[in-house]
């Protein structure tokens, strides 16, 4: 009774991840845009997304409705999102490969160091560091000038495009550096608790 009582009262518990799955949603049109040259949608389907990830986040807090769910459903939606057009940016030419390599190679190499520590020690948490936010960031910076360079050749947004790109490539090592260092103390204290435990 008393969780439909306090269900009935927050009838918006459910919001933020809603918000989330939107913006997962969203990616299928926004890719289409964006390869289709439409990209005065692309941007403005981008901008949504973006508001999106923004609202999830403040309605989670003030609701105070933190899910599990949630906690891994936004990340992913994050990446599927940004790695998906940097892809398909790269492609149509707009984003240097090289940027892209940097953003997936990183991403995949979380993924496996994050999966080594949950197979040798049950960890799941591997969360975001200060770099790592910064560096989603400048992704998001970076894509959004590429396209909106794409609607207007004014001087600041090339300059701002190349600024992005520039943070990306920036915080991409940094912040890679920065999870290989925190993985390798992990792995070095399992294999120090796994020899004391001989």
């Amino acid at each position: 009774m008393a969780d439909v009582a306090h269900t009935r009262r927050n009838p918006l518990r459910a919001a933020p991840n809603l918000l989330t799955l939107l913006r997962i949603c969203l990616a299928p049109f926004l890719v289409a845009a964006v390869l289709e040259a439409h990209y005065g949608l692309g941007f403005g389907l981008f901008v949504a997304a973006g508001l999106t990830d923004a609202l999830d986040g403040t309605l989670a807090r003030v609701l105070k409705q933190r899910t599990q769910l949630g906690q891994y459903l936004d990340p992913v939606a994050d990446k599927l999102l940004l790695s998906t057009l940097f892809l398909v940016l790269t492609h149509l030419g707009l984003i240097p490969a090289t940027v892209t390599v940097l953003v997936l190679g990183r991403d995949v190499a979380i993924l496996v160091v994050a999966a080594i520590l949950y197979a040798g020690a049950g960890r799941r948490e591997f969360g975001p560091s200060f770099l790592g936010k910064a560096n989603t960031v400048a992704q998001v910076a970076a894509v959004a000038a590429v396209l909106l360079h794409q609607l207007t050749k004014a001087q600041w947004v090339a300059d701002f495009r190349l600024l992005a790109l520039c943070a990306t490539i920036a915080l991409t090592v940094g912040s890679g550096l920065q999870y290989a260092w925190i993985a390798a103390r992990r792995l070095g204290a399992q294999a120090a608790n796994g020899s004391s435990a001989k």
